[in-house]
């Protein structure tokens, strides 16, 4: 019989990345036990990268940007996830707001903390 993993804090890189794997392995699972499995984990996940990743204080645009340059996305993988070019095109020249989904979707797809995301800032007159 299969031993089931065990989690608990994450204090590694090596538990961070191990707890990803499981993550990505679960997520589309529609069983009871790997729903609150990767609830869990979401919350260990969190909790560890908020105590190791200084992010900057910058507005959330601005910190979107630099996660998609971390990540060598451009825009069109933002839309793939949301599923419209021209709001993020939008969006991302400070010309509409992110949108609840928005700030949901690109906090999973960058791994940023919803409330990095949700900060108020400046928009441009159009």
């Amino acid at each position: 019989m299969d031993k089931k993993q065990q989690w608990f804090l994450i204090k590694t890189k090596k538990e961070h990345g191990d707890a990803l794997a499981r993550y990505e392995t679960i997520k589309y699972s529609e069983s009871e036990e790997d729903e609150k499995e990767m609830l869990l984990l979401v919350h260990l996940i969190e909790k560890y990268e908020n105590s190791v990743w200084d992010l900057p204080e910058v507005d959330p645009i601005e910190l979107i940007k630099i996660r998609m340059e971390d990540f060598g996305y451009k825009s069109s993988d933002l839309a793939a996830v949301y599923g419209d070019k021209g709001t993020i095109s939008k969006v991302l020249n400070y010309k509409q707001a992110l949108s609840l989904t928005m700030i949901r979707k690109f906090s999973q797809l960058l791994r940023l903390p919803v409330d990095s995301l949700i900060k108020e800032y400046e928009l441009k007159a159009t």
